[in-house]
């Protein structure tokens, strides 16, 4: 495929932080496509899928910098020297990460220690699980007969931020104040998640959907509500990552979904 020739160059000793999407390289932005062809070494996370990587030019190195929930996992300012170390040698350093480097991808984290250590950088923004996945399930977040307020937050940990200067989460406004919550990494807090939106107000018939291996062949999604959840979350057996979606406007997906089946008797549905 010929890029456009207004792409910018990828000059050695430069470092790109860019987001690969959710999975599906179809949904690359063409700056990401275009750093793929050019870098000589890419530093990836996890979640970038191999489909993507296989854009990789023919000859560069593939280095795993993954960080995954109760799993051995490289330290992030481990992976921030990392790519120091690199560009000083005059390569051209991809950080490629999973959705959206500056949405709980820890980009702000990389750019910033670049930025220290005297390291060009440049950010190029990817679609975010938060957003892929759901127009990939069929699910809205907004719409003006529904909502007009989304919320982003983070479900990974339900007690106090790893930086101790961060502010915990306002529960009592996220219930009140946010028609529709998309969770990232909530799926193994999900029984507190729960609680903290239940005690604080929300109802237990409000839907809630879990979706997993968002825009992949193997993308699943559970539907059910605030009430059920955590039973049938078990039930289902939900792999992880997984993005947790909470608000009325879910009762859309039967509508925007026409190929699948809606079974009005049964509380979830895993697709």
């Amino acid at each position: 495929m010929k890029l456009p020739k207004s792409l910018p160059r990828f000059e050695p000793g430069w470092v790109w932080l860019a987001g690969a999407g959710p999975g599906d390289a179809g949904l690359l932005s063409l700056h990401a496509l275009h750093a793929l062809g050019q870098a000589d070494v890419v530093v990836h996370d996890a979640l970038v899928s191999a489909e993507v990587l296989s854009l990789a030019r023919s000859g560069a190195r593939l280095e795993y910098a993954g960080k995954r929930g109760g799993k051995p996992s490289h330290s992030q300012g481990g992976i921030s020297l990392r790519l120091i170390e690199l560009a000083r040698r005059g390569e051209r350093v991809l950080r490629l990460k999973g959705g959206d480097p500056m949405l709980f991808g820890r980009g702000a984290e990389e750019a910033l220690a670049l930025l220290s250590a005297k390291v060009p950088f440049r950010i190029i923004p990817g679609i975010s699980a938060g957003l892929g996945a759901m127009a990939c399930a069929g699910i809205a977040l907004t719409h003006r007969d529904y909502t007009h307020a989304v919320t982003f937050l983070t479900g990974h940990n339900m007690t106090q931020s790893e930086n101790l200067s961060a502010p915990p989460l306002n529960w009592n406004a996220l219930a009140t104040g946010s028609p529709v919550l998309v969770i990232y990494m909530g799926l193994s807090n999900l029984d507190a998640i729960v609680e903290q939106l239940l005690s604080n107000g929300r109802s237990r018939e409000e839907p809630l959907a879990i979706v997993s291996e968002v825009s992949l062949p193997g993308q699943r999604v559970l539907e059910t509500n605030l009430g059920n959840a955590v039973a049938d979350a078990k039930a289902a057996n939900m792999p992880t990552p997984a993005l947790l979606v909470v608000g009325e406007i879910l009762r859309l997906r039967g509508q925007l979904c026409p190929g699948e089946s809606v079974e009005e008797e049964k509380i979830s549905r895993v697709v």
